[in-house]
């Protein structure tokens, strides 16, 4: 009887076979380590693409400022010293989920970013420069933001202040 139970093809402690389908423990593990390598290399891009989120999300605040100092432009010929000559708030009161501040400094309008903005924001200055055609007020004030090169015919008027990392300003100021 034991030669029966032994030829039947049960599996008994002497005769181990593998399953059939599945995958083994380093099967397992191998993907697993090729899926972490893949979300080590994809990390910096989605994170960039957040923080440059938060700078697209605040362009609502800033097109206020910028809207003022080109009003300012068009009735004067001059730009703007500062918040309280363009007609806008003090610096600490245009505020919004992401920026901390905006500063008016002769037409320049300097974003400093902070409250909920990521730590690569955080503290960081990014300047939209006017763009103007001198002794034109009539033509509309252009903007130039962070290095971006600046229109052709037009004067840049202002320093870049910009401090924030080029890898997450929105394409239109790098």
């Amino acid at each position: 009887m034991s030669d029966l139970a032994a030829d039947s093809g049960a599996p008994g402690p002497a005769s181990w076979r593998p399953r059939d389908g599945g995958f083994s423990l380093m099967e397992i593990l191998i993907a697993l380590a090729i899926v972490g390598i893949l979300a080590t290399l994809a990390m910096p891009g989605l994170y960039n693409g957040l923080v440059r989120d938060q700078v697209v999300e605040s362009g609502p605040l800033i097109d206020t400022a910028r809207k003022k100092v080109a009003a300012y432009w068009a009735g004067s010929g001059t730009m703007p010293a500062t918040n309280h000559d363009a007609g806008l708030p003090a610096p600490d009161k245009l505020v919004g989920n992401y920026v901390r501040s905006i500063v008016v400094r002769d037409g320049v309008i300097d974003v400093e970013f902070g409250n909920k903005a990521s730590g690569a924001l955080a503290g960081k200055i990014l300047s939209f420069r006017p763009a103007v055609v001198e002794d034109t007020p009539m033509v509309p004030v252009a903007w130039v933001c962070a290095g971006a090169a600046s229109p052709s015919g037009m004067t840049v008027r202002g320093d870049d202040r910009t401090n924030v990392a080029p890898a997450v300003l929105p394409v239109n100021c790098r």
